[in-house]
């Protein structure tokens, strides 16, 4: 403290000197006229030297203080500052204290710290500087980001080398899906394509798989489309009565119809493989696993068929009404009917492992999983079974009617009934999760629903077709609005970029016709 002591004296004794010479000895105004550029020169070099030797004996002078001295002098000091002159000493100390440290970490902690960040804070990040930009877009950990989000690449396997993409894919993927979400969510529906041929008759079932869809009519047909185009590819002809099931695997098409029987249908070609005959009344609903198709009708029996011979292999026997609903993974069969009961089968023994018994009305929906099946009754409830045991784990209460189509992914199932609402539930707990209402639900029965990316999608007699947030129930938007009171969405079917809507009208005031919306990010730029 004695040198702060003695260098404040000092600079008194300099201040009053300067005064009393400055009292006594008037300036000469003309005296610096003389000095040229050389005494500037020497005069800022003295400077220099001095300020280098009060530096340097500065520094001498605190190398013997301690650390409570020092802090005391930085405290004088700050407090005699002027904020300009305490801004500047900021200006010199912050830099001391700021560290680069994901520069300063091996590349894999630096890539293991970025990993915790989400993809747009990522995005920000790359805007740094150029490492952090290296670091930012790797490869790898775009692909943790893509697996998180559950987006899996879009190209073929054999784009892949060793699990990894090219530089740069795994970004692109995930801003392309982002993309394609914003386009889902909130910018604006591009005019949808207009597919005009079943004239005003109902379309009963549709199929949508790459660029085809399948539409099949109440007028005996079954048409392929290209969405592409928007014009008809080929029109199957050949049942004598309604189509009212159907399913497409590739280029295969299998349709049921109320003249009793099956067909298998080349869509390319347009031509019948195969009529499958066997059934005694409509056949209502089918199910294709590979090479097998089971169908179920409204004789109460179902059959499996080979699809590329057209043999029946196994006729099912137990049900006492109308099989409504059908399910097959390759192993077990599960149908639901009009007799109330839900059935589990062993095909290839044509024997019934489960009757599954609780409902009290005609059941109209299936899903299954290997593990729980879950059926829809017109007794309002589901009921969710253990196809193992065949004992029934939850019944699901809240709709008012029935429940016309189901979804499951995972332990969520998603319910659409005709009390013109749906429900999300934990299959595992049996609880409700959400139930998407509020000013913006259906006006009328909820005819079809789609799970997609990370919405649902949900069509109805009141001729809508709503976007759902599957996270929270919040409803997005309306993606389709006919006008008029009488239009109805009969049936809706969805792929990550794209919707298609069969649609008409009660009593033909609405045209039948199909609605293809496009949501793809490279088909909006």
């Amino acid at each position: 403290m004695s040198a702060v002591v003695q260098h404040s004296n000092q600079t008194n004794t300099i201040r009053d000197d300067d005064e009393s010479r400055n009292g006594t000895f008037p300036e000469d105004p003309d005296e610096d006229d003389e000095l040229t550029l050389e005494d500037e020169l020497e005069t800022d070099e003295a400077m220099t030297d001095d300020v280098e030797t009060d530096n340097s004996s500065s520094a001498v002078s605190l190398g013997g203080w301690t650390h409570t001295d020092r802090l005391i002098a930085i405290n004088e000091l700050i407090y005699s500052c002027e904020p300009l002159q305490v801004r500047h000493m900021m200006e010199v100390i912050e830099p001391q204290f700021q560290r680069d440290f994901i520069s300063l970490l091996p590349k894999e902690l630096s890539l293991y710290v970025l990993s915790f960040l989400e993809p747009k804070d990522l995005l920000r990040a790359a805007q740094t500087c150029q490492y952090w930009r290296v670091l930012a877009d790797d490869n790898l950990l775009w692909r943790e980001k893509c697996r998180e989000a559950g987006i899996g690449h879009r190209k073929a396997m054999s784009d892949r080398v060793h699990g990894r993409l090219s530089t740069g894919q795994w970004k692109n993927t995930f801003l392309h899906h982002h993309k394609v979400e914003m386009n889902w969510r909130q910018r604006p529906i591009r005019p949808s394509k207009v597919l005009k041929g079943h004239d005003d008759h109902v379309i009963t079932c549709l199929q949508f798989s790459g660029n085809r869809v399948v539409s099949g009519s109440d007028d005996n047909t079954l048409k392929v489309w290209s969405i592409i185009t928007g014009k008809v590819i080929k029109t199957l002809l050949g049942h004598t009565g309604g189509v009212w099931s159907s399913q497409m695997q590739g280029n295969l098409v299998i349709s049921g119809s109320t003249d009793r029987t099956l067909r298998v249908w080349n869509a390319e070609t347009g031509r019948c493989l195969h009529t499958l005959y066997g059934h005694t009344s409509t056949v209502r609903c089918m199910c294709l696993y590979e090479k097998k198709v089971v169908s179920g009708s409204r004789d109460a029996t179902l059959r499996i068929w080979d699809v590329e011979s057209g043999e029946c292999l196994h006729v099912l026997v137990g049900h006492i009404a109308a099989v409504r609903c059908v399910q097959y993974n390759g192993k077990l069969v599960v149908s639901g009917a009009y007799d109330y009961v839900v059935r589990v089968w062993d095909p290839e023994r044509e024997h019934c492992l489960h009757q599954l018994q609780g409902h009290a009305n005609r059941v109209y929906s299936l899903q299954f999983d290997g593990t729980h099946i879950i059926s829809g009754s017109l007794d309002t409830t589901i009921r969710v079974w253990d196809v193992e045991t065949g004992t029934c784990k939850h019944i699901l209460t809240g709709h008012q009617s029935l429940t016309s189509g189901m979804e499951l992914r995972g332990s969520m199932l998603v319910s659409g009934n005709a009390d013109s609402t749906v429900k999300i539930w934990d299959i595992t707990t049996g609880q409700c999760l959400l139930t998407l209402s509020g000013p913006h639900k259906h006006s009328s029965a909820v005819t079809c629903l789609q799970l997609i990316r990370k919405f649902v999608i949900t069509s109805s007699d009141d001729g809508s077709v709503k976007l759902w947030d599957l996270k929270t129930g919040a409803f997005v938007r309306n993606l389709v609005q006919l006008s008029g009171s009488a239009g109805v969405v009969w049936r809706i079917r969805a792929s990550e970029t794209k919707l298609v809507c069969a649609v008409g009208s009660r009593n033909g005031s609405e045209e039948t016709k199909l609605l293809v919306l496009d949501f793809d990010a490279e088909s909006q730029s």
